[in-house]
């Protein structure tokens, strides 16, 4: 069974860095905005097997740094997580969630309804391109 909580930024970075950054050190998984923001984490058998964290700019909510464990992969944990930060966000008053989706990526993304902005960038090795959700209260 899986159950997501808000957690403290830094019980992100662990998974954060297995799975998204790998090259990089622990330390470096410390992001500046990470005060300002929401962390959740899904749990399985009291371990952490999902992280993902949002920021509120107005009306709009951003997600980032998500990951699941290699090994829970497409087993519908990331969709819990994603349908659970979609509620926090429009709880909260969102109108639009967003995120800077990895193009192999792209197709999860869609299936949850997100859409194309044609937005595309590079950064650090990997394509990206800006898709979003306009939340209906």
């Amino acid at each position: 069974m899986i159950y997501i909580e808000q957690i403290r930024p830094e019980l992100t970075w662990r998974l954060r860095q297995r799975i998204l950054y790998p090259e990089q050190k622990l330390n470096e998984m410390a992001m500046e905005e990470d005060n300002n923001g929401y962390h959740f984490a899904a749990f399985k058998d009291n371990l952490i097997v999902g992280v993902i964290s949002l920021f509120a700019h107005g009306d709009e909510y951003q997600f980032r740094k998500f990951a699941v464990d290699e090994n829970l992969q497409n087993m519908g944990i990331g969709g819990q997580m994603l349908a659970y930060i979609t509620d926090f966000a429009q709880t909260n008053g969102a109108k639009k969630l967003w995120c800077n989706a990895r193009v192999s990526a792209i197709g999860f993304y869609r299936k949850a309804g997100f859409e194309h902005t044609g937005k595309f960038f590079t950064r650090h090795g990997f394509d990206y391109e800006i898709l979003e959700k306009t939340l209906t209260p």
